[in-house]
């Protein structure tokens, strides 16, 4: 999973927030690696059907204002099912986060401002509930209490970025794109 900040909204808040999601996701490994039972997979994972589907709200984010967008145009421009598209707008429609245009120039309209959005509000409605773990059936306090870290720096995260920030995001050369000379 992907964090994104457009530069001009990164403050000492956020950066306060990223520092305290680390440390949690640090002490979520440790706990992986120490207090995990060999027969327990854990998996934290956003599947395709969220990253598909950000990938559907930030188009319309990115058009916004100018009509409805068609889910084959962005099937086309992403190399990606436009039947597996149907799939996702759908849930989307019936959350209320996309409104759909029939006839020959229909398509998908954003129902709020790209600003109004956040990326919690689509993966929720794709994903379910965000959470590492099932933490209500943790014995052990200490591990419940670290789930549920986890689960809201994840939601923190999520819930502060915005299709409007992630269509304004700027790659400043921070890939991990590294070249070697011998």
């Amino acid at each position: 999973m992907s964090l994104f900040f457009s530069h001009n909204r990164m403050n000492y808040d956020n950066i306060e927030m990223i520092q305290k999601c680390m440390k949690c996701f640090l002490e979520f490994w440790q706990c992986l690696l120490y207090n995990v039972h060999e027969d327990e997979v854990l998996v934290l994972k956003i599947s395709t059907k969220g990253r598909y589907g950000l990938t559907i709200m930030m188009e319309l984010a990115s058009k916004y204002g100018e009509g409805p967008t068609s889910l084959k145009s962005i099937a086309e421009k992403h190399q990606l099912s436009e039947h597996y598209l149907e799939q996702l707008v759908a849930p989307l429609r019936n959350s209320g986060l996309v409104k759909s245009i029939r006839g020959a120039y229909g398509g998908y309209i954003l129902s709020k401002t790209p600003e109004e959005i956040s990326s919690g509000d689509v993966i929720r409605v794709l994903e379910g509930p965000i959470s590492p773990v099932d933490f209500t059936e943790e014995d052990d306090p200490a591990k419940r209490d670290l789930w549920v870290r986890i689960r809201d720096s994840i939601a923190e995260v999520l819930d502060s970025t915005m299709l409007s920030d992630l269509i304004s995001y700027k790659d400043e050369g921070q890939n991990d794109n590294y070249m070697f000379y011998i």
